[in-house]
This record gives structure tokens, sequence and C-alpha cells, in this order.
């Protein structure tokens, strides 16, 4: 784990930095969804994209299950750190592109079912992220952190994007170096945006349960990231985790970390490429 997040901190926004002239970048959007992953994102984006004088344009965008708390602490977040905030509800577009494309079963009340609809959600407000960082010659920013990596909590095709700051970071390490970025903030108004989101309780917004520890079926992040971390070094312990959910989601979840898997050509043909 991280030790040092000043030096964290400053190398992640010199990466960034290094990417955006080379790339010829003109913005960065990300989705703001009042969660930690996208506050800690656009906290950390912030003083590069002041710096380069292009603009750090966040949406927070609600759909149908979005709780009051999630949208108010989005909207803290983004009137705190980006220079082009706007809230959008997509409900309307949602509900009519859901009753276009799902196949009706009765088991509307059954979790699979709010899994797919859920899904649906994290791919119309990537549609929207996606055509709003075109009309602004931006980049999408990614809000995944490494431990929903492991767990495939995340959509394919959905909540992704085309940079990932935190990609690499365990969700505790997400916590800490949030913690860090409060302390360094002199904007009572930012602390308290980045504070409130530090201490809310974590959910992906979509409806599925009432909180993403839920459905990951542990106690804390931080209980999530040591069993990680015990099958990541091979532990002595591991052992008594194998069946843990945790470790079972992991495995359950690995097609989506290869995803697509195109077949290799040499299992086609002898003739090389």
């Amino acid at each position: 784990m991280i030790t040092d997040y000043k030096s964290a901190v400053d190398n992640i926004r010199a990466i960034l930095k290094t990417y955006i002239i080379e790339s010829n970048i003109k913005s960065l959007v990300l989705g703001i969804s009042g969660g930690i992953d996208s506050a800690l994102s656009v906290a950390l984006a912030k003083p590069v994209c002041d710096e380069l004088g292009i603009p750090l344009i966040g949406r927070s965008i609600t759909i149908e299950t979005n709780k009051a708390d999630e949208i108010s602490r989005a909207k803290a977040i983004g009137e705190s750190f980006v220079t082009d905030f706007k809230e959008v509800n997509l409900t309307d577009g949602f509900v009519a592109l859901a009753g276009l494309i799902t196949e009706i079963d009765n088991e509307t009340e059954s979790v699979a079912y709010k899994i797919r609809r859920g899904n649906i959600k994290a791919r119309t407000r990537m549609v929207y992220l996606y055509d709003l960082a075109s009309k602004n010659k931006g980049m999408v920013l990614s809000t995944d952190n490494y431990t929903e990596l492991l767990l495939g909590f995340w959509t394919l095709h959905g909540d992704v994007g085309d940079y990932g700051m935190i990609q690499n970071l365990w969700k505790t390490e997400v916590y800490a170096m949030s913690r860090y970025i409060v302390s360094q903030l002199g904007d009572d108004k930012a602390k308290k945006a980045l504070q409130d989101c530090i201490v809310a309780v974590a959910t992906d917004g979509l409806g599925i349960t009432n909180s993403d520890l839920d459905q990951i079926q542990a106690k804390s992040y931080e209980e999530v990231d040591q069993i990680l971390l015990k099958q990541v070094y091979n532990t002595d312990d591991f052992k008594d985790f194998e069946n843990h959910p945790v470790i079972q989601r992991k495995r359950n979840s690995e097609f989506k970390r290869n995803n697509p898997y195109n077949i290799p050509r040499e299992g086609i043909t002898s003739v090389p490429l």
C-alpha cells in the first residue's frame, strides 16, 4: 500500500499533464456521481487543467434511481472543482430506450433484472459523456479503481473511459489519497465537498442494492482489499479465503478483464499474418 501520498499525487498529475500535451487534448470530461472515485478524479485533474488552461467538464447524470444525497454531493463536487458543471437528468431517455431494447420477463424484481437495467443506465451515461468529449475535443476520464477492476464491479462498455488516473489504486488507497488531498485544500467549500464523499456510503447509483458492499458481500473495503491481497501474494492463509464471496466474484468476472476475447491466429491457421 502507498505510504507517501504527496509523491503519488504529484506523479499522477505530472503524468496526466504530459499525456494531455503530447496528445493535444483540449478538455477533460467525466461523470460526477457523488461517490469517492469521481470526486478524487476531479480533485486530481483540476490543478492540471488550471495550469494548462483547458476546461474540466463534469456532469452529474441522474437516471431514475439516484438518491438525493448522491445528487447533492455530486453538485458540491462539481461546483467546487470543475470549470463547466451541469446536472443532467436522462431518466426519460433511459426509460424510452430501455423500453425499446429490454426483453421483459416475469422477474422484474429480481437482482438479475436490476443488473441488466443498471448496465443500460451506465451505458447511457457513457454515450452522453463520449458525445460531450467529442464536441469539446476532449478525453473521457475513467473513475475505476483496481479493487473494483478485480471484482468486475463495473459495466462492460459502460462506466469506463479513455484515461485512468486511479485504475491502479486499491480502493483503500483511493480513500487515503482523498484524505491527503483534503488536508492540502485551502478552500473550505472544496474540503467539505470531498470530505462528504469520503464518509458517504459507497453506492453505484444503479438501484441494484443499497450499497456497493451489499453487492460485494463484505463488511468494508479494508476487508475486501486484504482478501484480494492475500490472493495476489498467495499468502499462507489464503486457503482460508478461497471460497469467500470476494474471491468467487473475482473468478466469476474474469471474462470482463479479458474482453473482447479474440481467437489467436495460430489456433485458426498456420499461415502467419
